[in-house]
């Protein structure tokens, strides 16, 4: 009689995980919501400070207190934003090999602590919006609903999105305006709007580069958005050169607003050039990490403030 010979049991291989999912997996309940806020995303609303800034009120105690709440308030509304839009793509990023570590969709912050989180900190926000002044809570209440939208399918509109995304920035900066009684020149919104654009295309670019699993992000062919940031830098280089030239005021016979201009140009031109390498996914990192950048940002502030802020 044949001896019957059983197979051995099929042991499942077991599942590598990554030192990134690893501290996904170690996080505590208040830190994971503290991440969801995404706080790293706030240095945007420093965009506030911006017209104040081309101004030359920052000086000025009571403009710079209201720039500072303006910030605060910004803040407050865009972290509103990125939970419910974390809560309505919490599916999708789970499928994500980056996404999926965001803490909705590590299950790290549950769905209902989202949306009361965000209905929160959207109602202190209104309620700071309300002791500034009604024009700054109108522009607060259209960057929400843009980003609202944006969360719920403008994203997934080719031109749309990007559009969207842009004018989250352009709305920051009117926000700072209309927070310090400041009216933004035509000069100042063509330079902001285009050098948003520039920003978000960088950002969908990057989307180009293969993630950890070989897939593409972006929707669009690299030769559109090539384009489309070379018509954004052009535009934005020539409205700061209509400017500067526009600007009477010399200090000491010198037109520094002028002169601003080379370092203006060459901090743009190195961020195109990040943008063709697929680095501009993280303005905030190109900027922290790129000295070449930041040597030209800064003799950029300086020969700006120079002719804005000296008599």
């Amino acid at each position: 009689m044949r001896e019957r010979i059983e197979a051995p049991p099929m042991v499942a291989p077991a599942r590598l995980v990554s030192p990134a999912d690893a501290a996904v997996r170690d996080r505590g309940r208040i830190h994971s919501f503290a991440l969801a806020l995404r706080p790293k995303q706030w240095v945007k609303n420093t965009l506030v400070f911006a017209a104040p800034g081309a101004a030359g009120l920052l000086g000025v105690t009571t403009v710079l207190a209201r720039a500072g709440s303006a910030f605060v308030v910004m803040c407050l509304v865009a972290s509103a934003g990125y939970l419910v839009n974390d809560v309505v793509d919490a599916e999708a990023d789970r499928a994500h090999p980056v996404r999926r570590r965001r803490p909705v969709a590590a299950g790290q912050v549950t769905v209902p602590a989202a949306i009361a989180g965000a209905a929160g900190l959207f109602a202190i926000g209104i309620g700071l919006s309300l002791a500034l002044r009604p024009q700054f809570l109108a522009v607060v209440l259209v960057y929400a609903a843009v980003t609202t939208a944006y969360s719920f399918g403008v994203k997934r509109i080719a031109v749309f999105d990007l559009v969207a995304v842009a004018s989250c920035f352009v709305l920051r900066a009117i926000a700072g305006g209309a927070a310090t009684h400041v009216v933004p020149s035509m000069w100042f919104l063509i330079l902001t709007s285009s050098g948003a654009l520039l920003v978000v295309v960088g950002k969908r670019q990057a989307d180009l580069r293969p993630t950890d699993d070989g897939a593409a992000a972006s929707m669009y062919p690299v030769a559109y958005l090539r384009g489309v940031w070379v018509l954004a830098a052009g535009v934005a280089i020539t409205a700061y050169c209509l400017w500067a030239f526009a600007q009477p005021h010399l200090v000491d016979g010198v037109a520094w607003s002028q002169v601003s201009i080379l370092p203006f140009a060459v901090a743009l031109l190195r961020y195109a050039y990040a943008i063709e390498l697929g680095d501009g996914g993280a303005p905030e990192e190109v900027f922290l990490h790129d000295h070449a950048l930041q040597a030209a940002v800064v003799a950029w502030f300086v020969t700006y403030g120079a002719g804005v802020y000296l008599k």
